[in-house]
């Protein structure tokens, strides 16, 4: 008892030790103007509750004083942390009173509360403070909403998943939302201080970014954003910031973005002159962030590359450009700020102009500067240097390590900028071709080792697995860009890399994939090397001398046993699993995007094992396909396969492995994408039911079709439309139509009916089925009724990574350009099936 008793002695001690004196005494008057106003509740312990004003004003006063005198190393004694509930009560109690003349004091303090006190203390404590300060946010007084709003974005900023629904609560309760958008609308920099908008922007910002519900009411306010648009105007850079801030929260919702980029041109001025190398750097992350927002989709991305084409793409090489680097480091601030501009360049993903821009820009320069360390300083040096010479200076510079953080950006970059490049895309137009070419050989180099790495893998770890997937994933890009520069040099640069042990490799990927096919289900690091090593051997298939020795190898076999197993034991996984430097802060605050799947979505093993089976059965001759495939199979036989590709091109979710099953199947004289809706305006065809238009061969047959299909399928099939009248309205110009209709449309002595009825087909199911004998002949169709999709699958041409699906929309056969035609049978055809 002896030894306790002394223990709790010096304890007691060392407590006494940590705070001063001053701090006690500060203590006692505090807790004796606080006893005045304690109230016992039954229910809930003590209540602080006194209708006096000067007693309230004293209280705020002390517990004012006791707060000046806690720092960091006193705020977790237990005499601050045992006075916490009782402060907190006294000003919950105050502030709700809303007395005029004791608001703005109490308010004061509760803002240093928030930022004195570890948020560890404070968090059982947070609901009572919300209420009493989000509804003084409609306080006439100036400093009295400024105050509430600081105290409640700091409360925000730490806020637990745990009391988002609670707090959400009380601030619809108290109309926060409301309040704060009407605080925006009046603020005028003449009468009122810039730190009144910044708060409130600062704290409708946070509420909008943490709760969905919000955003509508707020984008939706034209008002507001006429006013935030003036305010864009305004030089002060820290009003910026707070517009973009709140530009960003409302982008968050896919809806809303589409609102701003609406009459976008001075909301994207803004944006790039953020973004402007001049600016301070805090002012250019915010601009980075906000465009991000706006290019999560396609038609977001299309949108801005059309009104500010040059700046974007400026802004994103001078955001990844001027490194200062100390020690071979970059400073923490221009790290992160290289970070979001590489981010930005996910518009890359699609095509557009906004690609030319980048290579006119430099991109290359920039990219190699990110990889190598004083590239620039040697390279001068390396113009006459051989191939073999450049890939020991290439892996030299990429053994240096440098800035490595940034390399599954820089491939990535570089995979997109490849897939996307014109086909006469000539670098030395831009100067760039020498650093395009050390690119690719980095580029190999890195898929070199990843594959060298894998049989290591679970020794090194899984984040071993998502560093490689990058670096494979360009090469693939490369090796299949349909840049002819950039294809022919990257195959150079591989083959010369894969000397020493490209057959090994080959033997390793098809030994790993038969023994997936013959295993079950895959775990994560499994799945993700499988991934890899799929991309890795159609990588190796893009060369001659590897496809060769696959085929030899009975890769085709192998890639057909997995494309079996993958289909009774489907394994997704999308690609920010494999590319974790792609996750960004505000992916799961996002709503209301309806934004597409990456091109392979989630099924990349479907995907990437379908496009290296394309590459061998196209290589080995369609002659040759079905004893390549079914010519040792006992249990599968090729119709099997065929309504199994058949199925991936009507329902799989992504457009990358329904145009690899497509590609497959024009092998076995199937062009196209079956289609349920497809399949129910077929039947129109051979039925003939409510047919309103004849086309004549010279042969005087005749084929009897619906105008309304060809109109929205095949217009080329039909004559062209006479000009409507200056004036006339859609209702008088169908109507005349109707009275004139053309019934028939003689075709020209080149089309024959098999020909035709082919074509025919095609437009109707969204597919037809022919032989090679007619390939000649459909040729000449597709491409003189201008069906793109059709004639790239009767030229078995390899699809362009990113092409969508040809989309079977018949929805124009019922605005006006429909009206031309009787549309019973669409209507009919359309509803029977509901």
């Amino acid at each position: 008892m002896r030894s306790s008793s002394s223990s709790s002695s010096k304890h007691g001690a060392e407590n006494n030790r940590a705070i001063s004196g001053h701090m006690i005494t500060l203590h006692k008057r505090l807790y004796h103007a606080l006893n005045i106003g304690f109230r016992c509740c039954d229910d809930k312990g003590r209540k602080w509750h006194c209708t006096d004003i000067e007693m309230q004003r004293l209280v705020v006063r002390s517990i004012d004083a006791f707060l000046d005198c806690i720092s960091s190393e006193t705020s977790q004694h237990p005499l601050v942390k045992d006075s916490v509930v009782d402060i907190v009560g006294a000003l919950e109690g105050i502030l709700q009173f809303k007395n005029e003349s004791i608001m703005r004091l109490a308010s004061c303090v509760a803002v240093k509360m928030v930022s004195v006190l570890p948020c560890s203390i404070l968090q059982p404590h947070i609901l009572d403070l919300v209420h009493p300060l989000s509804s003084l946010l409609s306080s006439r007084q100036l400093q009295v909403p400024v105050s509430c709003a600081t105290a409640l974005s700091s409360i925000l900023s730490n806020l637990t998943f745990k009391s988002e629904r609670d707090v959400w609560e009380i601030l619809k309760e108290t109309n926060s939302v409301v309040n704060l958008v009407h605080n925006i609308k009046v603020f005028s920099g003449a009468d009122k201080p810039i730190e009144y908008f910044q708060q409130m922007a600062s704290l409708l910002s946070k509420i909008l970014w943490r709760w969905p519900p919000s955003r509508f009411c707020v984008w939706a306010d034209a008002t507001l954003l006429e006013v935030l648009e003036a305010l864009s105007l305004k030089p002060e850079y820290s009003v910026k910031v707070a517009v973009l801030q709140l530009y960003s929260s409302l982008a968050l919702c896919g809806n809303g973005a589409k609102k701003l980029l609406e009459n976008g041109e001075t909301l994207l001025h803004m944006m790039m002159d953020s973004m402007d190398s001049s600016r301070p750097h805090f002012l250019r992350m915010e601009g980075f962030k906000l465009a991000q927002l706006l290019a999560m989709s396609e038609q977001g991305s299309f949108k801005m590359v059309i009104l500010c084409c040059e700046p974007l793409v400026k802004a994103i090489i001078c955001g990844m450009s001027n490194l200062s680097l100390h020690s071979g480091k970059l400073a923490k601030d221009q790290m992160i700020l290289v970070m979001e501009a590489c981010r930005l360049t996910r518009i890359a993903r699609w095509a557009g102009e906004h690609h030319s821009y980048f290579w006119k820009l430099g991109v290359g320069r920039v990219l190699i500067d990110l990889l190598l360390n004083n590239f620039h300083k040697i390279h001068q040096s390396q113009l006459n240097w051989s191939l073999k010479e450049q890939i020991v200076m290439a892996q030299e510079g990429l053994n240096a390590n440098f800035l490595l953080v940034l390399r599954p950006y820089v491939w990535d970059i570089l995979g997109w900028l490849a897939a996307n490049c014109a086909q006469d895309f000539d670098p030395k137009m831009h100067g760039d071709e020498l650093h395009i070419n050390i690119l690719i050989i980095c580029a190999c180099l890195a898929f070199v080792e990843s594959i060298r790495s894998a049989r290591q893998i679970f020794q090194n770890g899984i984040s071993n697995v998502y560093g490689k997937e990058s670096a494979s994933r360009t090469v693939l890009m490369m090796i299949y860009s349909p840049c002819k520069y950039i294809g022919s040099q990257a195959r150079l640069v591989l083959s010369e890399v894969l000397k020493p042990n490209g057959k090994e490799y080959i033997k390793y990927f098809l030994d790993t994939l038969n023994a997936t096919s013959s295993g079950n289900k895959l775990g994560m690091p499994d799945t993700c090397q499988a991934v890899i090593n799929l991309i890795s051997l159609t990588c190796c298939l893009g060369l001659p001398q590897y496809r060769k020795r696959v085929t030899q190898a009975q890769g085709i076999e192998t890639l057909l046993a997995f494309i079996r197993w993958w289909l009774s034991n489907p394994v997704h996984i999308k690609r920010l699993s494999m590319a974790p430097h792609w996750q960004n802060p505000f992916s799961e605050r996002t709503c209301c995007w309806i934004c597409g799947e990456d091109w392979e979505g989630e099924d990349m093993l479907l995907l990437f094992s379908l496009w290296g089976l394309a590459e061998l059965i196209h290589h080995s001759g369609s002659s040759k396909t079905q004893e390549d495939l079914f010519g040792s199979q006992t249990d599968y036989s090729e119709a099997q396969f065929v309504s199994e590709l058949q199925e991936i091109c009507s329902n799989a979710d992504t457009p990358g492995p329904r145009w690899y099953a497509a590609n497959i199947l024009s092998y076995f004289g199937l062009y196209g994408f079956p289609s349920k809706l497809g399949k129910r305006i077929g039947k129109a065809l051979s039925e003939n039911g409510y047919t309103d238009l004849e086309l004549i061969l010279t042969s005087q047959e005749s084929v009897s079709v619906h105008g309304v299909i060809l109109m929205v399928r095949c217009p080329s099939l039909l004559p062209p439309l006479k000009k409507k009248p200056s004036g006339a309205s859609f209702v008088s110009q169908d109507t005349e139509t109707c009275k004139n209709f053309i019934t028939e449309v003689h075709l020209s002595a080149h089309v024959d009916k098999t020909g035709l009825l082919k074509v025919l087909e095609f437009v109707y199911l969204g597919y037809l089925q022919a032989g090679e004998d007619l390939m000649k002949k459909l040729k000449i169709f597709a491409r003189h009724c201008n069906l793109q999709s059709l004639l790239q699958m009767l030229c078995r041409r390899r699809p362009k990574w990113g092409t969508p699906i040809p989309s079977f929309d018949l929805s124009a056969a019922l605005g006006p350009a429909g009206h031309r035609f009787s549309y019973g049978f669409f209507l009919h055809s359309l509803y029977r099936a509901f």
